[in-house]
């Protein structure tokens, strides 16, 4: 779910100050429009056209409004809290109270729909929206928000086991070292790792050791690195996203050793 994780590091993650739907809509809709690279005329109207012809109320209290264009681009959220909840018109009669907001250009459609599939299981997984519905402060719902991306990583992990073990073959045959076992892949653990957000590094893991571990080590400088050592474990970078201010973000499984 990186473009909402990168809609929490960009500040995009607001309390709606309009409980009607329309107002709403409009509000985050000029939002995504101050984002340099959404290119849209009019997002809020693209936005509320679909909303005529489709409402994207999910049902359990959140919805997913959104606009497609063509062409190429980003994947882009904003995000949208509403502690009253809005009478959004889904189809299980219950209010939104939260707004996850996309911009999809056309070769982002199917990262689109891994994500929402994504945020899905990780709200199905948990209490649903009750947490949000809940939450005092706007801080709260990014705690939450954090929990459902490290869900999404974990429910990710049967998927990376094959692309893992074809990645510990190529290291195994360049370096003459010994290739992990499938029953040895049982003890990856996936999760992110994100840089130049501040001082050391931020982890977003379900392990909470591993976090520790992680933001408490000397990595030293990442880059183009495909794997580098953490303590008592290895860290295998599966992809690299660059973002502004210096920023990245490394999609990694970690394996005690």
């Amino acid at each position: 779910m990186k473009s909402i994780l990168t809609a929490l590091q960009d500040g995009r993650l607001i309390e709606l100050p309009e409980t009607d739907k329309e107002k709403a809509i409009r509000y985050l809709a000029s939002i995504l429009e101050a984002i340099p690279e959404v290119t849209a005329p009019d997002v809020a109207e693209g936005v509320l056209d679909r909303e005529r012809s489709a409402n994207t109320g999910i049902g359990r209290g959140w919805a997913c409004p959104h606009i497609r264009v063509d062409g190429d681009g980003e994947l882009f959220s904003v995000i949208g809290w509403s502690p009253a909840g809005i009478d959004y018109g889904a189809a299980d009669g219950g209010k939104v109270h939260l707004l996850v907001m996309y911009y999809i250009p056309g070769n982002q459609r199917m990262a689109y729909l891994k994500e929402l599939s994504g945020l899905a299981k990780a709200i199905q997984a948990g209490p649903g929206i009750e947490n949000i519905e809940k939450a005092a402060t706007l801080n709260d719902v990014r705690n939450e928000l954090l929990n459902w991306v490290s869900a999404s990583i974990d429910n990710a992990l049967p998927q990376a086991k094959a692309r893992m073990i074809k990645l510990e073959a190529r290291h195994a045959q360049a370096e003459g070292q010994v290739c992990l076992t499938p029953q040895g892949l049982e003890r990856l653990v996936p999760f992110y790792l994100i840089t130049g957000a501040g001082k050391g590094h931020l982890a977003l893991s379900q392990d909470a050791d591993l976090v520790r571990l992680i933001e408490s080590s000397e990595l030293g400088e990442i880059g183009e690195r495909q794997d580098f050592p953490a303590g008592p474990y290895k860290v295998f970078v599966r992809s690299r996203s660059a973002y502004k201010a210096g920023r990245s973000m490394y999609d990694c499984l970690a394996i005690k050793i």
